[in-house]
């Protein structure tokens, strides 16, 4: 496949849908994290778009279409380090949650770092 973002958007919204039906709330906040980052890293930073822009408006861009641009494209590799970075920060955020008295939400995050670690393997 040429675009492996839309692989893993093939695997993730099945496993989505079932956990959904499942009513598996963990499984179903961190494929919906997975499925958002994956989207967001392919947004291109708005300072580096070249669209004309209308003026009456501040920031509006002129004509039909003008502001569509294509994504980014993700390699594998960097999906699975934009993973591999949400599983660690999910892990310290828990250390934290911890520390401040929240065990029960900890180890929910730790359950989401989890389920996401087991899909960097899977996808």
């Amino acid at each position: 496949m040429d675009d492996p973002a839309a692989h893993w958007r093939e695997e993730l919204r099945p496993l989505l849908l079932a956990a959904r039906k499942d009513r598996d709330a963990i499984r179903v906040s961190a494929l919906r994290s997975a499925l958002s980052a994956i989207d967001n890293a392919e947004t291109l930073d708005a300072g580096h778009l070249d669209v004309p822009t209308a003026g009456t408006i501040a920031g509006s861009v002129a004509g039909l279409g003008a502001a569509e641009v294509p994504r980014r494209t993700l390699t594998d590799a960097e999906i699975r380090t934009l993973l591999r970075t949400d599983v660690a920060d999910r892990l310290a955020a828990a250390e934290l949650m911890d520390a401040g008295g929240h065990s029960e939400r900890a180890t929910t995050v730790r359950a989401e770092a989890a389920v996401l670690a087991e899909l960097i393997g899977d996808v």
